[in-house]
C-alpha cells in the first residue's frame, strides 16, 4: 500500500455544490444577484466553488437613464410643439374654412362669380386678423404654458386666413356653376385634412372626426345657400 504521503488527494464537492442541481442554477448565487464567472478554492481536501460578484456595469445604466431622459424629453417637446402650434392652427383652420363658407356661397347665388372672390377674400383676411387678436389677446402663455402669445396668434391667424382663401380663390372662373363645384371640392378636401390633423394630434378617430366637421361644413353652407335663394 503506497503511503498517504504519495497518494493523490480526493475532491470532495461540498453541500452547496451538491445541491446545485436540486435547487436549480441560480442555486450558488445568493439573492439572485447576477455573476461574471465561478472561483474554484480548494482547502485541504474539500474544493469548493465560490461564486465571484460584480456590479452593475456603469456604462450600462448610464445608457439607461439617457434613453429614459430622451423619451422624457421627446415627449415634452411633442406636447409643447401641440399647445404652441397644433392647436392655435387647427382652431384658425377650422374657423377660416367654416366660417366663410355661407358668405361665399349665399354671395355666389345673389350676385357673381367675381363678386364671391371679393367677398370671400375679405372674408378670410378679416377672419385671420380677428382669429390672431383673440388668440393673441385672450391668452398670454403665462397661467396655461401655452408659449408665446405672439407665435400662437400668428399661427392662428394665418391658418384663419389660408382655410378661407383657399376655397374662394374657385371663383376666379367666371362661369358661377363651374366656380361652386370646384369650391366644393376644395371645401371637401380641408374638411378631410382638418380630420387627419385632429385624429394624428388630438386622437380622434378618423371616422368620427370626418362626421363632425362634414356635419359641420354641410350646415354651414346650407346657410349660405338658403340665404342667397331669398
Amino acid at each position: 500500500m503506497p503511503s498517504h504521503r504519495y497518494s493523490r488527494p480526493r475532491c470532495t464537492p461540498s453541500a452547496h455544490a451538491l445541491n446545485t442541481r436540486a435547487l436549480g442554477p441560480h442555486a450558488l448565487v445568493p439573492g439572485g444577484a447576477a455573476t461574471t464567472g465561478m472561483r474554484f478554492t480548494s482547502t485541504g481536501a474539500t474544493a469548493t466553488m465560490v461564486p465571484v460578484m460584480t456590479a452593475a456595469d456603469p456604462a450600462a445604466q448610464l445608457g439607461a437613464g439617457f434613453a429614459t431622459t430622451l423619451r422624457r424629453r421627446i415627449k415634452a417637446d411633442e406636447r409643447a410643439f401641440v399647445l404652441q402650434y397644433v392647436q392655435p392652427g387647427l382652431v384658425g383652420l377650422i374657423d377660416g374654412t367654416l366660417s366663410t363658407l355661407a358668405p361665399i356661397f349665399a354671395v355666389a347665388l345673389l350676385s357673381s362669380s367675381h363678386a364671391a372672390l371679393l367677398v370671400g377674400l375679405a372674408t378670410a383676411l378679416g377672419a385671420g386678423i380677428s382669429m390672431g387678436l383673440s388668440e393673441a389677446l385672450s391668452d398670454d402663455g403665462g397661467q396655461t404654458g401655452r408659449g408665446s402669445a405672439i407665435t400662437r396668434g400668428s399661427v392662428t391667424g394665418g391658418m384663419t386666413t389660408v382655410g378661407g382663401v383657399f376655397h374662394a380663390l374657385p371663383f376666379l372662373v367666371s362661369d358661377r356653376a363651374v366656380a361652386l363645384a370646384v369650391a366644393a371640392v376644395v371645401v371637401a378636401i380641408e374638411l378631410t385634412v382638418i380630420a387627419f390633423v385632429r385624429k394624428r394630434y388630438l386622437e380622434v378617430a378618423l371616422r368620427r372626426s370626418l362626421i363632425q366637421v362634414v356635419f359641420g361644413g354641410a350646415l354651414i353652407v346650407g346657410v349660405g345657400l338658403w340665404l342667397g335663394g331669398l
